[in-house]
């Protein structure tokens, strides 16, 4: 997925935007970079590195001091190298992109036919970060250029720039799939995908933009360059998984959304078991949440080695993925010996990681293992964001069970989404078996947006339901 944040202010910005950026690190695990600007010299300073094997402080904290000046823009990228800095009749400037661009091969054709250049290259493909500032440069404004590029793009971009003024322009994706917030503090402003980057640099969050929205942040102020749009679909995985549990969107705090999602999954639920657990990290808040709605004891039968371990589903080799889901995940034999022990977990992808664990807890003594899972089964795949690596929809293990079920994985999709039609209890049924789970339910989609707290029409459920289009 990929997070940004960007502060402009009164004095030097380095901080700020070092620990700022930071804060978005859970969100990708690819490649960092950051970039500012010194009205002093009239530069850029720009660096960019490879987070792969390793986090983005030890990167980047030995060359702070070239970063000069009062404004600066830094993401995290689970796609391109970015920040990249162009140079046009709209004036110099860099850029950042949370994006998935799914058209990106025929806007490419139309560029080069029209003469324009590529200059930037991501894995031997054109950088679709340096695809969006061509579309941009489309327009006499950045206003206007950022609204043209919505218009044409398929699947989602939101962005920060940094001009050459010093100032930042936010512009938030034309549905609001992904969220930018704004803050502010003395003599500084800031704009960043998580809030969670807010509290402790001193940050007061003021509000999120709106679906489409443009903004213009300088050490003063902000100023609005385009309204809101009507429409959001706000993507429904930054509640279940992508977002830190202190982060907000549209009002609805991480933590409190995945905690009332699992009370009320507790409070409706009729098995008998000794205490619930949370597969880390994304599934604690969910567990806490069930053992206070069903009425028994939270425990730590499972811990995650948090100083090494990354996300299990981020590698892209299968057996990679398969032995980081295995290592990082801990299980305490002395808290499962004889339990009737109940786990809930953010989602089940591939399966991946369900499949060693379920065998550990059973080795480790558990009599029973109850698995809850905080969303829907995932049936379709992601059109709009760089949700996970899969590379096809084949990847996902409700498709391979459908297709050993209909013969077909593509068969009567709108039927296996659809909870407590036979088609969907055959599949829960025949997932449950295969990982040799006493039971196991999913959260239905009332629930997940009952948690939320949004109507269903400004949140998108398309990997669950296949309800939204480009």
């Amino acid at each position: 997925m990929g997070g940004f944040f960007g502060t402009t202010a009164k004095s030097a910005c380095r901080n700020d935007l070092y620990y700022g950026t930071d804060y978005n690190s859970h969100l990708g695990t690819r490649r960092a970079g950051m970039v500012t600007y010194d009205s002093g010299t009239c530069m850029f300073n720009r660096s960019i590195h490879s987070i792969e094997n390793t986090y983005f402080r030890t990167k980047f904290e030995n060359e702070l001091t070239k970063f000069t000046g009062e404004s600066g823009i830094g993401v995290i990228s689970d796609t391109d190298p970015q920040p990249i800095i162009i140079n046009s009749h709209l004036g110099k400037f860099a850029i950042v992109t949370v994006a998935r661009i799914a058209n990106i091969a025929d806007l490419e054709s139309e560029l080069l036919d029209s003469g324009a250049h590529f200059a930037e290259l991501s894995s031997g493909k054109t950088n679709q970060t340096e695809l969006v500032a061509l579309l941009i440069n489309r327009g006499s404004t950045f206003a206007e250029g950022i609204a043209y590029m919505q218009s044409r793009i398929k699947g989602s971009c939101s962005l920060l720039i940094l001009t050459d003024k010093g100032s930042i322009i936010a512009a938030r994706d034309k549905w609001g799939r992904t969220p930018i917030a704004i803050g502010c503090k003395d003599g500084a402003w800031a704009a960043t995908s998580e809030s969670t980057s807010f509290p402790n640099l001193g940050y007061t969050a003021v509000r999120d933009l709106g679906p489409a929205e443009i903004v213009e942040l300088t050490a003063d102020g902000i100023t609005q360059l385009a309204a809101p749009g009507k429409d959001m679909q706000i993507c429904s995985f930054l509640w279940v998984y992508y977002g830190f549990p202190t982060s907000t969107y549209e009002g609805k705090n991480v933590e409190a959304a995945r905690f009332d999602s699992g009370f009320e999954m507790g409070r409706t639920d009729s098995s008998e078991v000794d205490c619930a657990c949370g597969i880390p990290d994304s599934g604690v808040g969910m567990a806490l949440g069930y053992a206070a709605g069903k009425g028994v004891p939270y425990h730590r039968c499972i811990s995650k080695y948090t100083p090494t371990w990354p996300r299990s589903f981020t590698p892209s080799e299968q057996s990679r993925r398969a032995l980081v889901a295995k290592m990082k995940l801990v299980p305490n034999r002395e808290m499962l010996q004889g339990k009737r022990a109940l786990f809930c977990d953010d989602s089940i992808v591939r399966g991946t990681q369900l499949n060693d664990n379920v065998s550990d807890l059973y080795e480790c003594g558990a009599r029973e293992v109850h698995m809850r899972i905080a969303c829907p089964p995932l049936i379709y795949g992601c059109p709009f964001l760089s949700f996970t690596s899969s590379k096809s929809d084949m990847e996902l293990l409700t498709r391979r069970i459908i297709g050993e079920i209909e013969g077909d994985p593509n068969a009567r999709l709108d039927r296996y989404a659809t909870t407590g039609s036979p088609e969907y209890n055959a599949m829960v049924e025949k997932i449950r078996a295969r990982f040799g789970l006493t039971s196991l339910k999913f959260n239905p989609i009332e629930t997940l947006i009952k948690s939320i707290g949004l109507p269903k029409c400004k949140v998108c459920t398309h990997c669950f339901d296949g309800s939204s289009h480009f």
